[in-house]
C-alpha cells in the first residue's frame, strides 16, 4: 500500500508539487487519519489519474488502469471496516477523498462512487440501522465475503440504479424484480445508464422482491450482488454521451439470473429502512462535482498566470475583467464548499428536517454550481483554453451532467425543498 505525505503544498512526488487540498485539514478540523486518506486520494489523482483522463474521455474507455491503482492504494476498500482489511473511513472522509479524485478525473470518481457505495451502504451505514441479532450476524457473515473479494482480489462492484422511470427517484418500486426460488432468487429486468457495465466484477442491483400474486412494493427492495459473468446477464447499446464518457454507462439486461441468498448486500427490509432513515446515502454522487468545481477554478488561475502546462507562458492576470471573474468564481466555490462540507459532515441516521433540506440544497448547489464555475472559466480564459489538449473543455462537459443525476436531480431537489419547507408531514390544503 502506498504511503503519502500529508503536508499540503510542500509535498511532491515524481517531480510534481502536489496541489493544496480542497479542504485544508486544519481549517476544516480533520484528524490525522482523515487527512492521510484524503491526501492519498489527492496524490493518486494528480500524479496518475490526471494524465490519463483525456484518453478515457476521448475514447469513451473505462479507466481500468485506475482501478488497479485504487486497489494498490487500498482505496477500493476505503469504507470497508478495518477488521475486514479496509481503511474504515466514515462518510465524511470518503466524500472528501472522492472530491479529490473528481478534481483530476470525473469519470473515475463517479464510477468509484458506485463501487464504494456497495461497501458504505453495507458497512457503516447498515451498522446504524435496526436489525435483530440473528439478522445482523447473517449480514456480518455475508458482507465479509464481499469485502474479502474487494480487499484481497481487487473485485469491483457497481451499482446500477436507473430504469428510466420513477423508481430511481424513490417514487415507485423498482421494475427489476427478484422472484423467490429455492436457495435464492431469479432476477429479471433492465438498468439503464449503468456505470461500469461490462467492467465490474459484480453488479449491486436494486430490485423488488415479488412473490407469486403479490403487488410490487418499495418496502420489498432487495440489494443483491450479481456476478458479472452469471448466465442471463447481458450488456447492450453504445456509450457516446456529452460528458462522463469514461463511465461506460451502458444498459444491463437480466433474464432469469439466479442469485443465491448469500449474495445479498443488505438483509430484507434494510434498504427501505436506509432510504427512509439515512437520506444522505443519496448524496454520494456530489463529491465528484465538488472536485470538478475546484478543477475549473484551478485551471483558470493557472491559465491566467501563464502556468498551465501545454500553453505558452503568457500572463493574462493584469486585466480587471479577468480579476473580477476570478473573484466571482472564488465566491461561488467557497459558497459551494461551505454548504457541501456541512452536509457531508452531518450525514447520519434520522436527520432533522433542517438537515435534510440542507442536503438537498448542497446537492443542488454542487451539481449546478460546478458547471456555473466551468462556464465562467470558459468565458474568462477565452477560446484558446477550449482546445481538447487542455482539461477545461472536458471539465465543462463532465460538470454539465451533474444536474441530471438520479436519485436527486436538480429539478427533484428544487421540488422537494419547496414542498418540504412549506408543508409538515401529513399536511394538505384540503
Amino acid at each position: 500500500m502506498m504511503t503519502v505525505p500529508v503536508n499540503k503544498s510542500a509535498a511532491a512526488i515524481d517531480g510534481i508539487v502536489l496541489d493544496a487540498p480542497i479542504f485544508d485539514p486544519h481549517a476544516f478540523r480533520l484528524n490525522d487519519e482523515q487527512a492521510g486518506i484524503v491526501a492519498r486520494a489527492r496524490q493518486l489523482g494528480q500524479a496518475v489519474f490526471a494524465g490519463r483522463a483525456a484518453a478515457y474521455d476521448r475514447d469513451a474507455k473505462f479507466p481500468t488502469e485506475n482501478y488497479r491503482d485504487l486497489h494498490r492504494a487500498g482505496l477500493l476498500g476505503i469504507a470497508i471496516p478495518k477488521k475486514h482489511g479496509g481503511l474504515g473511513a466514515d462518510y465524511q472522509t470518503y466524500a472528501l477523498a472522492a472530491a479529490e479524485i473528481g478534481r483530476y478525473c470525473g469519470a473515475t470518481a463517479l464510477t468509484w462512487n458506485m463501487h464504494v457505495c456497495s461497501t458504505l451502504w453495507s458497512g457503516p451505514l447498515a451498522d446504524d440501522l435496526d436489525m435483530d441479532t440473528a439478522t445482523r450476524d447473517e449480514h456480518e457473515a455475508r458482507r465479509a465475503v464481499h469485502y474479502k473479494r474487494i480487499v484481497g482480489d481487487g473485485a469491483v462492484y457497481s451499482q446500477p440504479f436507473s430504469e428510466g422511470g420513477a423508481a430511481a427517484a424513490g417514487g415507485v418500486a423498482f421494475g427489476t424484480e427478484a422472484k423467490p426460488v429455492e436457495g435464492g432468487w431469479l432476477v429479471n429486468g433492465k438498468k439503464i445508464f449503468a456505470s461500469l457495465a461490462g467492467h465490474a466484477d459484480y453488479y449491486g442491483v436494486l430490485c423488488t422482491e415479488v412473490a407469486e400474486g403479490e403487488k410490487a412494493s418499495r418496502r420489498n427492495t432487495l440489494y443483491l450482488a450479481l456476478p458479472a459473468k452469471a448466465q442471463g446477464i447481458s450488456v447492450v447499446g453504445d456509450w457516446d454521451p456529452l460528458g462522463m464518457r469514461g463511465t461506460v454507462s451502458r444498459t444491463l439486461l437480466f433474464k432469469d439470473v439466479f442469485v443465491p441468498e448469500d449474495a445479498a448486500l443488505m438483509p430484507r427490509g434494510v434498504y427501505f429502512q436506509a432510504a427512509m432513515r439515512w437520506p444522505h446515502m443519496f448524496l454520494t454522487l456530489s463529491p465528484t462535482y465538488m472536485g470538478l468545481a475546484q478543477a475549473a477554478y484551478d485551471f483558470t488561475v493557472r491559465y491566467l498566470r501563464g502556468e498551465m502546462p501545454g500553453t505558452p507562458p503568457v500572463k493574462r492576470r493584469m486585466y480587471p475583467t479577468k480579476q473580477i471573474a476570478v473573484a466571482q468564481m472564488q465566491i461561488k466555490l467557497e459558497q459551494i464548499k461551505a454548504i457541501w462540507f456541512q452536509a457531508v459532515t452531518e450525514a447520519g441516521p434520522n436527520p432533522s428536517k433542517e438537515q435534510v433540506l440542507r442536503a438537498y440544497a448542497a446537492q443542488y448547489s454542487v451539481m449546478e454550481g460546478a458547471n456555473e464555475i466551468a462556464t465562467l472559466a470558459i468565458r474568462t480564459c477565452g477560446g484558446q483554453a477550449m482546445l481538447k489538449s487542455l482539461p477545461l473543455e472536458r471539465i465543462y462537459r463532465d460538470s454539465r451532467c451533474g444536474s441530471l443525476m438520479l436519485p436527486w436531480t436538480a429539478e427533484l431537489c428544487l421540488d422537494r425543498i419547496g414542498r418540504e419547507a412549506l408543508y409538515e408531514t401529513g399536511e394538505t390544503d384540503d
